[in-house]
């Protein structure tokens, strides 16, 4: 399914598929009007018995990021749901959230950029947490006990200054773990007082939660 909304005027593409198909989605979103992306390496999870018993788990996923106008977004979204088959279940999640500007080597520089906050009454809201390297597992689990359907974990790392380590006088860097979570906007704060809870973020240093609206959404199913 998709759902369409009262889109800003810059906006972050988010797309998740399987293992060795980011290169392709990127390919193709610059056939379709995309100036670039970046693609990230990360695993999903699944609720499935089967999977469980044979330990498989952890799907490996790539994330591909892209930003672009409104009307650019719109238009390859479609295109790439159609190419790509996100309206079938495990061919990949494509959705977008609002940006006021995008600064880099390309710059996309809104005038209405005060006025734009997100779509109004969101269908669907992603839940973004950053926590230590090994804690993403409980996070999953947070959100699922709260009635998430999954979620897809990120590797990265971070340079807090309360959050570095000395090894020989040398300081080291935590590696950190990026959790996304797509869920339907009534459901967002119970998940994401679950995880607060669970994951004690009230304590320094163990991480930090921000939810964003999502303007539109592909190849997201319910049971």
């Amino acid at each position: 399914m998709n759902k369409i909304m009262n889109l800003p005027k810059f906006v972050i593409i988010y797309i998740i598929v399987n293992h060795g198909k980011g290169s392709k989605v990127l390919r193709k979103a610059k056939q379709y009007g995309m100036r670039g992306g970046t693609v990230f390496l990360g695993r999903g999870t699944v609720n499935n018995a089967l999977l469980e018993f044979l330990s498989l788990y952890d799907v490996r996923k790539e994330i591909i990021l892209m930003g672009a106008d409104t009307q650019t977004a719109e238009s390859a979204l479609e295109a790439l749901s159609q190419k790509f088959c996100f309206d079938k279940p495990n061919h990949g999640i494509a959705f977008t959230v609002s940006a006021c500007n995008i600064i880099g080597s390309i710059c996309y520089q809104s005038e209405e950029s005060e006025k734009v906050k997100g779509a109004s009454n969101p269908m669907y809201q992603l839940i973004t947490t950053i926590v230590n390297k090994g804690k993403a597992e409980e996070v999953i689990d947070a959100a699922s006990a709260a009635g998430a359907k999954g979620g897809t974990i990120l590797n990265a790392r971070g340079s807090g200054i309360h959050e570095t380590a000395k090894v020989f006088n040398i300081e080291i860097e935590p590696e950190k773990e990026t959790v996304l979570v797509l869920c339907k906007a009534e459901i967002t704060k119970g998940i994401v007082e679950a995880i607060y809870k669970n994951l004690e973020l009230d304590k320094p240093g163990n991480g930090i939660i921000f939810v964003q609206d999502v303007n539109a959404a592909y190849g997201i199913y319910e049971d």
